[in-house]
């Protein structure tokens, strides 16, 4: 039996996944505001069949300091995502709380929240951004530290640099299910240290952040969790400056689900970028 009739069979399915072509480059993206179109990329890509795995089938045995990515129902009291204010003043509380709970964090910090959108003229109306074909990871081992100072009071940065720290990742539909262009992940125990390509992002406002764009590698193995619900929340980490074994990141991207019915809902999703801290 083929490789691809096996991943039928258990409920998963093949995709395509948008990789870094080579880990001999200096990948730049110069970042446009939401609604402005795609941003800007200076970087060769190359598409990869691969295989995505159901990762309902095992939702009960993941683990953030394990495999990097978790599911849990959480549900929100937020009306309107597309309400900045009521998001800032309502969902960053219920994220902080969220996170504190499931990691005995002492401090959360909720910093930032993207809404995404398949759909070419909503993200134009609404000014929001499309879904991210590429797999890649939020931060580097660069600019993790770097966001802690952007964000904190220099004396705090120093003292919460000095102990553990993280950054976790909430993502959430805001139309559901979720029919096109679901999350795809690979946990932690699936990346090697060579597949990972250090890349500038270039903000508007003159910042320079820093991802990990993913090279491909057969020894990968990539999930998603089918039909997502507004009451369920991917947890995912995006760095830990743990180095005892402890998952320190993630990859994640999207992919056309071959599953998708025609006229499908276009997927909308919020995702909320939180750093933790720890006595």
């Amino acid at each position: 039996m083929s490789q691809a009739a096996d991943a039928l069979d258990t409920g998963s399915v093949m995709a395509k996944l948008r990789f870094v072509a080579s880990a001999d480059q200096l990948p730049v993206a110069l970042v446009k505001e939401a609604g402005s179109g795609p941003d800007t990329h200076k970087i060769e890509m190359a598409d990869h069949d691969v295989i995505v795995e159901d990762a309902r089938l095992s939702a009960d045995h993941l683990d953030l300091d394990r495999q990097g990515f978790t599911l849990m129902k959480y549900p929100t009291s937020v009306q309107d995502f597309y309400d900045d204010d009521e998001v800032r003043r309502v969902y960053y509380l219920e994220m902080e709380s969220l996170i504190k709970t499931v990691t005995g964090a002492a401090k959360v910090v909720v910093f930032d929240h993207t809404i995404r959108v398949d759909d070419e003229d909503k993200q134009a109306r609404r000014k929001v951004r499309a879904p991210v074909n590429g797999v890649h990871n939020d931060f580097t081992t660069r600019s993790a530290p770097q966001r802690v100072c952007d964000l904190l009071p220099a004396d705090e940065a120093e003292a919460r640099l000095a102990k553990r720290y993280a950054s976790i990742n909430i993502w959430r539909p805001v139309v559901s299910p979720v029919e096109t262009k679901p999350l795809v992940i690979c946990g932690y125990e699936g990346i090697d240290n060579a597949d990972l390509v250090a890349a500038e992002r270039h903000y508007p406002d003159g910042r320079i952040g820093g991802v990990y764009y993913i090279v491909h590698n057969p020894d990968q193995h990539w999930y998603y969790f089918p039909r997502m619900e507004g009451d369920e929340v991917i947890l995912l980490k995006c760095y830990d400056s743990n180095i005892d074994g402890t998952a320190r990141w993630t990859a994640h991207g999207t992919f056309d689900d071959p599953n998708s019915r025609p006229n499908a809902i276009p997927r909308e999703s919020i995702e909320t970028r939180t750093l933790l801290f720890f006595d």
